[in-house]
């Protein structure tokens, strides 16, 4: 008893604070804006067709890995190393880090891009600032949440609980007074406003654009590393799925039918990715008669939220790549922790390949094609890591007499297996057709201008991570 109560008392995550961190890290209200104008109003039955066929068995796979594997410490790449061997273990690992860089340095920009609202309260930053000031502001940003990490007790759960809640409030508020705008007289700038409109336009540009949306919906396995500190991991986490799935279900499709109500999708401003979120709350603001007041407030959620999702990304990514390698792929100076636990160097090799990138988006001509790029680039490299979430689920499934788990998401195996398979392919195919330019037309240079940049940034992102193995076989030879 005695020994009981010297003991400190053990901090427990949860279940909804585990949703808003995983909320955080997946979707915010800026992740409606650029499929609105990739697809326009079918976009609403896009996200319909990816929640039921996509993003619900995303996760709960994602539960059942999480439940199956709850005492590794390497997440995503603890699921490949035991389901498959320690080299696909490794790669994933690699892959997991390495296309949280060009999100890291995207979340950079949009922290730059609120403060820019409070400050300015209008979309003038492009003419106020150079490429390369933005991109040296990105890179502070970026080092300053590094030393955050490090100081700060729990400043993950802190802004996860603070950001993620207030951003889901913000998308709830949008909606409703959207709606309430509508009751009182506003019209619907999207027409023809019908079922036509909903249909989807199918096209290799339709597709192309599909790799965005998994982006957007995806990163449910974040929350692995984290289940360890739930007082209950084999009830609560598949709530705090469920929770996730439907916060994500309220925000795409409500908040895409409300954007249809100030913005006509088929003449969207050029800067609507970057500034459009913005756009919506003045607009909103002007139809209720309280002028910028919504605005100032959301770039202010905004700024705190995007702070929670680098925060979030910084710890989990690296947490990750330095959790659970084996020996013989990673030299022992990456895998060093400082007293608090955290991966300092893993923390130190992200900034450098940040940096890579913003030196690579200095060749393009603004900040909005900056903005633009980027998330085209986690498109493309995201999809690709969510690749061996289903990789792991069809690993585990085929040999499901050696792996046993608390929860089991679709007891028949085929069945399961064929889920498994669909998500896998699917993920893969759009990953693949994300390569292609998405704000520039076949043809002009600055379509070849940006393929090849997709393609360099690709093969220098997963390609260093052949280096690894290399300096750890030299580290042994010494």
């Amino acid at each position: 008893m005695q020994d009981n109560f010297l003991q400190p008392k053990k901090h427990y995550m949860s279940w909804p604070v585990m949703a808003l961190l995983d909320f955080v890290t997946i979707i915010s209200f800026e992740n409606i804006f650029y499929p609105f104008q990739n697809q326009g109003l079918s976009v609403v039955v896009s996200w319909v067709f990816l929640l039921f066929a996509y993003i619900i068995p995303y996760e709960l796979i994602v539960s059942q890995l999480s439940l199956t594997f709850d005492n590794q410490s390497g997440g995503l790449a603890s699921w490949v190393r035991r389901g498959g061997n320690d080299t696909l273990g490794y790669w994933t690992s690699w892959m997991y880090w390495i296309q949280s860089v060009p999100y890291i340095v995207d979340v950079s920009n949009s922290v730059i891009v609120s403060f820019s609202w409070m400050v300015l309260g209008n979309n003038t930053l492009g003419n106020k600032m150079s490429t390369f000031e933005f991109g040296l502001l990105t890179f502070i940003i970026i080092l300053v949440f590094i030393l955050l990490e490090n100081l700060i007790k729990n400043s993950l759960e802190i802004l996860s609980l603070i950001g993620g809640g207030a951003m889901f409030i913000m998308s709830l508020l949008f909606v409703l007074l959207a709606g309430y705008a509508l009751m009182n007289g506003t019209h619907i700038a999207t027409q023809p406003f019908n079922l036509g409109a909903f249909m989807p336009h199918f096209s290799l540009k339709y597709f192309s654009t599909t790799g965005l949306l998994i982006f957007a919906m995806s990163g449910a396995e974040l929350a692995a590393p984290y289940i360890v500190q739930m007082r209950d991991p084999k009830h609560e986490f598949p709530k705090a799925m469920w929770l996730l799935a439907l916060m994500t279900a309220f925000l795409t499709i409500f908040g895409t039918l409300s954007l249809a109500i100030f913005f006509n999708a088929n003449a969207i401003p050029h800067d609507f990715k970057m500034n459009g979120p913005y756009y919506a709350f003045s607009m909103l603001g002007a139809e209720l008669g309280v002028g910028k007041l919504l605005m100032y407030i959301f770039a202010v959620v905004q700024a705190i939220f995007m702070m929670a999702q680098l925060a979030v990304l910084l710890d989990a990514s690296s947490r990750v790549f330095a959790g659970d390698v084996a020996d013989r792929f990673m030299p022992s100076w990456l895998m060093k922790k400082n007293k608090k636990g955290l991966p300092v160097n893993s923390y130190l090799m992200t900034t450098g390949l940040s940096l890579f990138l913003l030196l690579l988006t200095g060749t393009l001509p603004n900040i909005n094609t900056i903005y633009n790029w980027l998330l085209n680039i986690n498109g493309i490299v995201s999809p690709y890591k969510t690749c061996w979430v289903f990789f792991a689920f069809l690993a585990i499934r085929w040999r499901e007499k050696k792996f046993k788990s608390d929860y089991v998401f679709i007891r028949n195996r085929k069945f399961a297996l064929l889920v498994g398979g669909w998500c896998f392919l699917f993920t893969f195919v759009c990953a693949t057709l994300g390569f292609i330019p998405q704000d520039a037309a076949v043809g002009t240079k600055s379509f070849d201008h940006q393929l090849l940049m997709n393609f360099i940034t690709v093969f220098v992102l997963f390609g260093v991570g052949l280096l690894l193995p290399y300096l750890r076989k030299r580290e042994l030879r010494k």
